[in-house]
């Protein structure tokens, strides 16, 4: 197994990262999140989790130990595959998906594309023993103090993956604006912006007015 790649960041794309190790360029998989935080040229490192198939070899990458362990763990719940993981963990946080599945958020599951009402409450049931409490909480303070810290708000979310992509800062505040309708739709239909989806489409706004 594949435990991290370290080296200077050769690449990046709004779900991937080249990052060249020993003169190989590793191609990782990595949510929009995790790309962001990354800088084309600088060194990175990143947890990784190999996925293994009969036709591919994929490699998965993580800002840390922690968001790789629930990516893993996610897998083991029937139905979860590492692309549905990865998108899970795109959405929300690993201690916020701890804090969602111990009190039974189903809407907070439901925020992830392609989980429905009914994959939520399987997944509630499935995961309950396996992730666990939030680190480092305990009680309703703890929950609390999960909630404060949990993701950025997605319009800065979606900044700092544009920005981590090479835009100029006002090139990526003009495509914020120009997905903010479709997001405030999302959140008014009682769920969360879908920051994968909003920075696809700001890309392609962004490819147009090239």
């Amino acid at each position: 197994m594949i435990a991290f790649v370290s080296g200077p960041v050769a690449a990046l794309a709004p779900t991937l990262a080249v990052i060249e190790v020993g003169g190989v360029g590793m191609a990782v998989q990595c949510t929009p999140n995790t790309v962001s935080g990354l800088r084309i040229g600088e060194q990175a490192r990143l947890a990784t989790s190999l996925v293994v198939r009969e036709d591919s070899l994929t490699l998965y990458g993580f800002a840390d130990d922690d968001e790789r362990q629930v990516f893993e763990l996610l897998q083991t719940a029937s139905g979860v595959g590492p692309r549905l993981a990865q998108a899970m963990l795109g959405v929300h946080r690993p201690d916020a998906l701890r804090l969602a599945v111990s009190t039974g958020d189903e809407k907070a599951l439901m925020a992830v594309p392609g989980i429905g009402k009914k994959g939520a409450q399987k997944l509630l049931l499935e995961l309950k023993d396996k992730l666990g409490a939030p680190l480092g909480s305990s009680g309703l303070v703890g929950a609390q103090r999960v909630v404060a810290s949990g993701p950025a708000p997605w319009s800065e979310q979606l900044s700092a993956a544009l920005i981590g992509l090479g835009y100029a800062s006002r090139e990526a505040d003009e495509a914020v604006s120009a997905v903010t309708p479709q997001a405030e739709a999302a959140i008014a239909a009682g769920g969360s912006a879908p920051v994968p989806q909003l920075l696809r489409a700001a890309l392609q706004a962004l490819n147009r007015a090239r």
